[in-house]
């Protein structure tokens, strides 16, 4: 019988090698590795800055979860307070759809109801101490409480019959502090307490997700505040951010203080601004990153991985088209 032969070593031990390398030059945090992974550092140095907030001016950042409003905007909610502006945050949803987050967090191999449960009541609470480190007192945050993974269904199919979460099996707001307990989980009910949010706060500028933004939930808000927005008229006070903005970025993961946050790939052709920060305002956010203890256990290196020189802003939800002049701008 003839005798087996052995795949050559050489070119698995020539990956192993290379994988290595590439973990190693991430640990140590080389200062050209972002160029090692995305090539677009020189356009972001190449952006234009976003105009400053100004004294008076009413922010509100649209959240689709606990955790969105800082890895997106921690920067630049630092730098409104700090000029005299008043930032209000309002969460659509009360991250209660991570499952595995839950198997860590309750303890147990599969989580239930209740358990889901819990973890959306934790969450809040993260929320609520991320909030207080970047300076916005709980008088000016908005829990709406509706379901993680959800918001698609109820902009669609569930806009008038109320959607159960597969993940808590609620149908109605449940969390502790919610804009409007017991409001059905529908769309109108949405879109009556985000009107409700918008009516109270008669916001100046409005941080909202990027319809490129990948994750349903991000996209989902995009679109609705995009029509609640125009209705009124004020379709010019919104600004863009991306958080899920395509596969493994932002680049490199981990903490990378001395980086710039590059252009999401999924949204790389928005007419994107740059919003530097502080050595003190990237410190701030990292330690606003660290109250979501339930997210860092588990993406830890990817929620770091926005703590950079720098945040990224649009003024438009679409690329621009030609020399098309854009419109007029009510925010910073």
């Amino acid at each position: 019988m003839p005798r087996l032969r052995r795949p050559p070593a050489r070119p698995v031990l020539l990956g192993t090698l290379l994988l290595t390398l590439l973990a190693l030059a991430a640990w140590i945090n080389l200062p050209l590795v972002g160029r090692v992974f995305d090539r677009s550092a020189d356009r972001v140095a190449a952006l234009p800055a976003v105009s400053p907030f100004r004294p008076g001016q009413r922010v509100l950042v649209l959240s689709p979860h606990p955790d969105d409003e800082t890895l997106c905007c921690a920067g630049m909610i630092q730098q409104a307070e700090s000029a005299g502006a008043q930032v209000f945050i309002a969460w659509a949803t009360a991250g209660d759809g991570f499952e595995f987050d839950a198997v860590l967090t309750q303890k147990t191999l599969r989580p239930g109801p209740q358990q889901m449960r819990r973890l959306g009541d934790l969450r809040v609470e993260e929320a609520q101490r991320a909030a207080a480190v970047l300076g916005v007192p709980p008088t000016r945050t908005f829990m709406l409480g509706y379901p993680d993974g959800g918001l698609f269904r109820l902009f669609t199919t569930n806009y008038a019959e109320p959607y159960t979460s597969p993940r808590t099996r609620a149908s109605a707001v449940y969390v502790r502090g919610a804009l409007t307990p017991g409001a059905p989980y529908t769309g109108r009910a949405l879109e009556t307490d985000l009107l409700r949010v918008l009516d109270r706060v008669r916001p100046d500028v409005v941080l909202a997700p990027a319809p490129q933004d990948f994750h349903p939930d991000h996209h989902t808000l995009s679109f609705i505040a995009l029509r609640l927005m125009s209705a009124r008229q004020q379709e010019d006070r919104l600004r863009f951010w991306v958080v899920h903005g395509g596969l493994e970025w932002p680049l490199p993961k981990g903490l990378h203080t001395n980086l710039p946050l590059t252009l999401p790939p999924l949204a790389a052709r928005l007419p994107w601004e740059r919003v530097d920060l502080t050595a003190a305002q990237e410190q701030r956010k990292l330690e606003a990153v660290g109250t979501y203890r339930t997210q860092t256990r588990v993406l830890g290196r990817f929620m770091h991985a926005f703590v950079r020189q720098n945040e990224l802003l649009s003024p438009e939800p679409l690329p621009e088209q030609g020399q098309a002049p854009q419109r007029s701008r009510a925010g910073p």
